[in-house]
């Protein structure tokens, strides 16, 4: 089993950028994805998510996935708050 890296935005949008020339040249995905050191399936991956994204673009769309997720765990904790509530409030308890 291969081991894990992790690829910052900045990384992956220059190693998509790089796979882009190469693929101009006439290299197969095959040949690129070993020049890039990834998978087939982690260049299609990262392609679907980062392709056209300028880095600016790239961070701020993490900020906003952080930022999402973090809204809605309140709003489930909001929704477990008020459910006790109302059954504290109905006596059955």
């Amino acid at each position: 089993m291969g081991r894990k890296r992790c690829h910052t935005d900045e990384q992956i949008i220059h190693k998509l950028r790089e796979a882009e020339v190469a693929l101009a040249q006439g290299k197969t995905t095959k040949d690129v994805c070993k020049q890039l050191e990834v998978t087939e399936q982690t260049y299609y991956r990262w392609r679907k998510e980062y392709g056209g994204l300028k880095v600016d673009q790239a961070k701020r769309l993490r900020d906003l996935e952080r930022e999402n997720s973090r809204l809605k765990r309140m709003v489930a904790d909001q929704a477990l708050d008020i459910s006790i509530l109302r059954e504290a409030a109905s006596g059955n308890f």
